[in-house]
């Protein structure tokens, strides 16, 4: 993903621009009296949905083994070991892994290299479904250290790569006995890390190349939502509304910063982030809306440092229980 940064000025008028968004309603007491509650109000009546007993600490077992692995970059034997344990995962539990491959050249490389989005399809005979998805792939050079020497020193990029894998492991275990009006697609995007001189190269491969198939077919699935999860499981996690999601999609993003707030999911902060440049635009210029639930202040962001230790299983279980309420109220 790439970083946007707001001067002053913006950042001040960005708290006004959720004033339209995430304003006042209205509701009424018990004597019929008028009373002012915002759309974030944990006084409503909550539709029936089923618990979903997500297990934090398997979710970090499965992190600390997507990281043993070692570093995942796109075409490598390191990737090819994460898409076999992802594979052997997925058919264990009965569903299946659609492999999309395809080639991708980097600017600054000279040869082309293959990459593999992974779909894993729960639901499959609803035409209605919901994207939830992250990137797979690790970067080839750490490039927020701040010594460049060690730059190329291989890292993990447990929390930037691992996490959302994790999550979606996890979510699996519970969403295909969930009762939904929808289906579900859990997307695993390769190349969004595959990048080695971040002036010059491009970036987010595996998306774009899932959106143009997307449009291309002509029996395509209806997608009525989609979650990108980014740097979901560091300690502390804290996820603002991403510019871009919040402008091109503002009540979707009410819709699921609501739901976190009746459910008490503190992470989840009712204030407009950064815009970020990820995985979430090609699909939303696609014509699919998409939201992007990502922890951009994590400080480990492409740092050796970003190992299974500086994540916790926390902000995992909140980002479930939010999704997984959302999905169960979907009409």
């Amino acid at each position: 993903m790439i970083r946007w940064f707001f001067g002053g000025a913006v950042v001040l008028v960005a708290g006004f621009l959720l004033i339209p968004y995430f304003g006042f309603n209205h509701g009424k007491t018990a004597a019929g009296q008028e009373k002012p509650v915002t759309p974030f109000a944990i006084d409503r009546v909550l539709p029936d949905v089923a618990e979903v007993p997500f297990d934090g600490a398997r979710a970090m077992g499965y992190l600390e083994s997507i990281c043993a692995i070692g570093p995942r970059m796109s075409g490598t034997p390191g990737m090819a070991k994460q898409q076999e344990l992802i594979r052997k995962h997925f058919e264990k539990l009965g569903l299946t892994v659609q492999a999309q491959e395809f080639t991708a050249k980097q600017n600054s490389q000279k040869q082309a290299r293959p990459m593999t989005n992974l779909i894993v399809s729960i639901h499959p005979d609803k035409n209605r479904r919901v994207i939830l998805c992250s990137h797979y792939d690790t970067r080839p050079i750490a490039d927020q250290e701040r010594d460049p020497r060690k730059w190329r020193e291989p890292f993990v990029s447990a929390n930037d790569g691992g996490s959302g894998v994790a999550l979606l492991m996890e979510l699996a275990q519970h969403l295909k006995n969930l009762k939904l009006n929808v289906g579900v697609d859990l997307v695993f995007f390769d190349g969004e890390e595959f990048v080695f001189e971040p002036e010059r190269d491009r970036y987010f491969f595996g998306s774009e190349h899932f959106a143009t198939q997307w449009k291309k077919n002509k029996r395509q699935p209806a997608y009525v939502a989609a979650f990108l999860f980014d740097m979901i499981a560091g300690r502390n996690a804290k996820f603002p509304i991403e510019s871009y999601s919040l402008e091109r999609y503002p009540e979707l993003c009410q819709d699921i910063w609501r739901t976190a707030a009746e459910l008490g999911a503190t992470a989840f902060r009712r204030q407009r982030g950064e815009r970020v440049m990820d995985d979430h635009l090609a699909l939303q210029n696609a014509g699919i809306p998409a939201l992007d639930i990502i922890d951009f202040d994590y400080p480990h962001w492409h740092r050796l440092s970003d190992k299974p230790e500086n994540c916790s299983p926390e902000p995992m279980l909140q980002v479930a229980k939010v999704l997984t309420t959302w999905l169960q109220r979907l009409k």
